[in-house]
């Protein structure tokens, strides 16, 4: 998520009582939608499974063949992946939703937040080389747009079984220079079984922990009649995933503990992270991810390694992100500015949502994100990013010994 600038105007009475109407109509609205999941308590996968099919033309699900683990995604919504779960459809969904906004049907301005735990998005999203602005618009909010083909417009559903699915769009950008693109988009989701996911992460999964993991490979080709050069501007695979926070979450970031690391960590994207927010240890960072105060922080591919996670202590959920990271490669930057450096931007971030100024509020949520290098592709190449979402969940002391394991880091220090 990026910096907005929120004007706060006097509210009438009148405007106040459309607001409120406007409200119960959406309440009611959701409560409708959702009433063939009166079987399951909101907050599982069941539930959010039901309302999702109430609400949209093309849902997939991927399912595992004990029907433990559970992928929900939707083709309406670029094939996202909008939530999943470990431990069937009374468990725990880990994606965080949008409900009244997915059950309007409405397309909002600038971007419209579905929510989903995994979504397809292009870089850069500022800059000289933007595709977010149009060229000689200044970098504010009223200005920016997020582009159609990553926001509002559906995919095709190329192939799809209980195990993957393929989704597929075609899409002509302009960025804020002038440069054309023609892109193909084709994004595939997996399930990944137990073994597998094993194999992802070099370690066994104990015994009575549950799990679900997907992979995704996302794909864009150079469609157009020319060469994409870094001097005219190229792109990036941008995935960004909303979860569900606690008011016990953190977001552990492992990454090369070199002389000068502390430099390689950006906090000040909304203002600096108060310290008691962030912690940056030699090697680790901890960062609170309990939807209640908005920050951002971001690693450079010089210290960043192929993992993120979080762990939400009030559900004993251990939630890891397995990015690609190239260390010598160039990353778009994103920044709301025209950029001396536009190649020396993040390749993994994460926002903890709150209250904007006027006290409205998005989520509440929280974002693990990842980025491929900056893709200067011949005519006719295709770019190509993977990323693994896996979810643990079970026993504390079990899940504390894999998180020393794969992070170095043990639960019991965050705790105190």
């Amino acid at each position: 998520m990026k910096q907005t600038k929120t004007i706060v105007k006097p509210i009438s009475a009148i405007a106040f009582a459309i607001a409120v109407i406007a409200c119960n109509n959406n309440a009611t609205h959701e409560e409708s939608s959702a009433a063939t999941a009166v079987s399951f308590s909101k907050g599982s996968y069941g539930y959010d499974a039901a309302f999702l099919k109430k609400n949209n033309t093309k849902v997939v699900e991927l399912t595992s063949e004990d029907g433990s683990a559970k992928v929900l995604l939707s083709a309406d919504f670029q094939g996202r992946v909008m939530t999943s779960t470990a431990t069937g459809d009374t468990g725990i969904s880990y994606g965080w939703m949008k409900y009244d906004l997915i059950a309007s049907g409405k397309k909002l301005p600038h971007m419209n937040a579905f929510g989903g735990e995994e979504r397809f998005w292009l870089g850069p999203e500022g800059g000289q080389y933007s595709i977010y602005f149009k060229g000689s618009d200044s970098f504010v909010y009223k200005n920016w747009q997020v582009p159609a083909v990553i926001d509002s417009i559906p995919y095709d559903v190329a192939q799809s079984d209980k195990s993957k699915a393929v989704f597929t769009q075609k899409a002509t950008l302009t960025n804020y220079s002038g440069t054309i693109f023609n892109i193909n988009i084709e994004r595939s989701v997996s399930l990944l079984s137990r073994q597998a996911a094993e194999t992802k992460i070099n370690a066994a999964i104990p015994e009575g922990v549950h799990m679900v993991a997907f992979e995704t490979e996302n794909k864009i080709t150079n469609s157009g009649d020319r060469d994409w050069s870094k001097d005219k501007g190229v792109l990036s695979i941008w995935l960004l995933g909303m979860f569900t926070p606690s008011a016990k979450t953190t977001v552990i970031i492992p990454f090369q503990g070199v002389p000068g690391a502390r430099s390689f960590i950006t906090d000040n994207y909304f203002g600096t992270v108060p310290p008691e927010r962030l912690q940056v240890k030699d090697s680790v960072l901890f960062f609170t991810c309990d939807g209640k105060y908005r920050s951002k922080i971001g690693l450079s591919p010089m210290i960043a390694k192929p993992i993120a996670a979080s762990f939400d202590f009030e559900k004993d959920v251990l939630t890891l992100v397995l990015p690609e990271v190239h260390k010598d490669a160039q990353y778009v930057n994103s920044k709301w500015e025209l950029q001396k450096t536009p190649y020396k931007g993040d390749v993994i971030n994460s926002y903890n949502d709150g209250p904007l100024a006027d006290g409205t509020q998005m989520g509440p949520f929280y974002e693990v994100e990842s980025s491929s290098p900056a893709l200067d592709l011949k005519k006719g190449a295709t770019g190509v990013y993977k990323q693994t979402t896996m979810h643990l969940q079970g026993d504390y002391n079990l899940l504390n010994k894999l998180t020393q394991q794969l992070l170095g880091v043990d639960l019991d220090t965050i705790k105190k």
